[in-house]
């Protein structure tokens, strides 16, 4: 069954939360070969979630 990109971007924003299985993550790089859109929006998800982990960092840290 292929991934429709609406079932894309929800796995990949699960799969910042929890480990995907390993049938998922498959056919998530088989959708990425052909997609560049849901390419790029996996690049903007993973690039927010860094950006905000490094911010609660800084403000746990009592630095602003």
């Amino acid at each position: 069954m292929t991934l429709s990109c609406r079932d894309v971007t929800q796995l990949v924003s699960e799969g910042l939360d929890r480990e995907l299985p390993p049938a998922e993550q498959a056919r998530l790089r088989a959708h990425f070969a052909i997609c560049r859109g849901c390419r790029s929006v996996r690049e903007r998800l993973q690039f927010l979630r860094r950006a905000m982990q490094s911010f609660a960092s800084r403000e746990s840290d009592g630095k602003r």
